[in-house]
């Protein structure tokens, strides 16, 4: 049985978006009968281990130097490496490349990134002609979007309709740990809209929930707080309305056909949010250090979607039509022929 490396960051304050996509490429190879050992440290955020554990991978402890990783990797007994990191030296990308094929999963920048396949599938990427490293190939664009088997399994037949609901269902959640804190800020802008609602927001950590918990609503809306949750695609299925941060989700979120605002958490997220609040595809609530300093603007966009079910539905619609949800086969694809 061949065997494929997943080297990716997590943690507190990384989050836990490169776990999410490089799940999604595991789950299409194998399928495919490869076996798959992640190397991270998923142990610092108890989730994101519980989402590898529970698809029966193993994991590694990350190292860092290039021989530790060349070391490990033969060890391991590996065919092919997948890489999706912002945090390694570009010397370990290059160290192992000599040894083993590689694909890089990258956002805009390659970061120092050399690989065989470099995978960015970021909205409009495909527009943008980056050097290459030597030999290598880019797969660019939405088409290369890696949706994982939970997403995939409620992603609707068709086209979603216009719903109605008297009382609008919101679902916000910001990432597997809301590293910079976003959900707070989010809350208080659903409750400034005045407007009746049903909203659920995930917070990770027992100071965000207390937090959001505090902020004082209207008769007529309701907010409960949740920890992070391993149903977030069914809650997604059900929100007339949800709320995200503008990184890897964001994908998986038009994939679902949802209406989706997003908030720009972090600057390697611009790229991201520009482009797809551009395209009409989701609403846009700005960068969260604006939004920390003044919510008007914030305030505005969800007031209109609240009351606004039509502009909810073409939201909703334009984003399903942008990700088919196959893009993992398309990488598991270049992948594999490389082994």
């Amino acid at each position: 049985m061949k065997r494929v490396g997943v080297r990716c960051d997590v943690g507190p304050g990384r989050g836990i978006g490169h776990v999410m996509r490089c799940l999604a490429i595991a789950e299409e190879v194998r399928r495919r009968g490869v076996e798959l050992v992640f190397v991270c440290d998923a142990y610092t955020v108890p989730w994101a281990a519980e989402q590898i554990a529970s698809r029966g991978m193993a994991v590694e402890r990350a190292v860092w130097s290039p021989d530790e990783h060349v070391q490990l990797f033969k060890r391991l007994q590996l065919d092919a490496v997948v890489f999706d990191s912002y945090d390694l030296d570009a010397s370990v990308y290059s160290a192992v490349r000599a040894s083993l094929p590689t694909l890089a999963i990258v956002d805009g920048d390659f970061r120092g990134a050399e690989a065989d396949v470099l995978v960015d599938q970021n909205l409009a990427a495909e527009l943008d002609h980056p050097d290459l490293p030597r030999d290598a190939i880019r797969l660019a664009g939405l088409r290369y979007v890696m949706v994982r088997d939970e997403i995939l399994d409620h992603r609707p037949a068709a086209a979603p309709e216009d719903r109605t609901s008297a009382v609008p269902r919101v679902f916000a959640f910001f990432g597997g740990t809301d590293a910079f804190g976003a959900g707070p800020y989010v809350a208080h802008a659903l409750a400034a809209t005045g407007l009746p609602f049903e909203a659920t927001v995930v917070a990770p950590a027992p100071d965000l929930a207390a937090r959001i918990a505090a902020v004082e609503l209207q008769p007529h809306q309701r907010l409960d707080v949740i920890g992070p949750t391993a149903q977030l695609a069914a809650r997604v299925r059900d929100a007339d309305l949800t709320v995200s941060a503008s990184g890897t989700s964001t994908w998986e979120l038009l994939c679902l056909g949802a209406t989706a605002a997003l908030v720009c958490v972090v600057d390697n997220q611009v790229m991201g949010y520009e482009r797809a609040v551009g395209t009409g595809a989701a609403a846009g609530l700005g960068l969260l250090s604006a939004l920390q300093q003044d919510r008007s603007s914030a305030d505005q966009v969800l007031e209109g979607l609240l009351g606004d079910p039509a502009e909810r539905g073409r939201l909703a619609r334009a984003g399903w039509e942008l990700v088919d949800g196959r893009g993992r086969e398309r990488v598991a694809d270049a992948l594999l022929r490389l082994i």
